[in-house]
């Protein structure tokens, strides 16, 4: 009988290391980094250095004080968690609130369940959740940075931030909304890594073509969004181009460790998530859909693997 080893996931089997991986999806966010870096200003860097080494930090304190292995410190995804997180948090989001957020991602949603492959919830997405009630406690009102104020020669000399409500609200308000153009390039208010659809369509092209993702759960989730918006009398287009529905759709929903494996229930979980935020959107608070869907479907995952993963019988 041979030895068989149990580990957790993700399962590669293409050659691939963890570390590759995440060096993958790094990459794949550089053009939304970038791009935010344009739209609100130096800050955007300071606060993904400060989320990613506090992400990094805490991980590897934990580790030290529990003394557990430190060399999982060096797989890149304590980073890649920091990142994902930065990207989708204001760019006036305090230091200070940015380092504690990314703590609790790290050790109570990562490190407590045993580490990378263990957790039940997508880190960085507790980390956004943990960021935006600390915000609206102490800062409150935090509100979104205008693209491009922070330039000087726009006329905004000696203020330091200046806000405004993002797509969704304006639309929940029967504000007008920017044109589709401005959405599409991310020329709006948002969070930092969210509001460009072009940088983020840039790095999940990447992913896909890396084959370090499925397009099955994006494709599904962004698609029952938009069946759902559409039949109900709304503008797909809007939807599709506002808030966070792609960033998390190709960055979030495909984690390997809080999504199902098999193609049914990538597709089970796709359209779950998809059906859940546009039913959020339209009857609740329309920029917290995708949250919410994420954290229902990522808990139904281990219900869904139980129910879509072959059977296999011994004879």
């Amino acid at each position: 009988m041979r030895d068989t080893t149990l580990t957790s996931s993700p399962h590669i089997h293409n050659g691939s290391s963890t570390r590759r991986i995440m060096l993958d999806v790094i990459i794949a966010l550089t053009p939304a980094l970038i791009a935010a870096t344009i739209l609100f200003g130096p800050r955007v860097l300071l606060l993904t250095a400060v989320t990613i080494s506090a992400a990094v930090l805490w991980e590897w304190l934990f580790r030290l004080i529990t003394k557990r292995d430190r060399s999982s410190v060096w797989n890149l995804s304590a980073v890649v968690t920091g990142l994902v997180m930065a990207l989708g948090i204001p760019a006036n989001t305090p230091l200070w609130i940015a380092a504690v957020s990314a703590g609790v991602a790290i050790v109570i949603v990562k490190e407590l369940f045993g580490g990378l492959g263990r957790n039940l919830i997508n880190p960085a997405l507790i980390g956004h959740i943990v960021t935006v009630q600390l915000a609206r406690f102490f800062v409150s009102p935090l509100g979104y940075p205008i693209p491009m104020a922070w330039m000087e020669s726009l006329g905004y000399r000696g203020v330091d931030t200046v806000t405004m409500a993002t797509p969704l609200r304006l639309l929940e308000r029967g504000m007008e909304l920017p044109g589709l153009r401005e959405l599409f390039l991310g020329i709006h208010p948002g969070c930092m890594g969210e509001t460009s659809i072009l940088a983020l369509l840039l790095g999940a092209a990447y992913l896909v073509y890396r084959r370090v993702i499925s397009p099955v759960i994006p494709l599904c989730y962004i698609g029952a969004a938009l069946l759902v918006v559409t039949v109900t009398g709304n503008s797909p287009l809007v939807h599709l181009l506002s808030g966070s529905l792609v960033f998390v759709a190709f960055f979030m929903a495909t984690d390997y460790t809080t999504s199902p494996i098999s193609f049914t229930g990538r597709v089970i979980f796709g359209i779950g998530c998809g059906l859940i935020t546009a039913l959020v959107r339209l009857y609740g608070n329309p920029t917290e859909g995708v949250t919410a869907a994420l954290i229902i479907m990522n808990l139904l995952v281990p219900i869904i693997e139980r129910l879509t993963l072959p059977k296999y019988h011994s004879s």
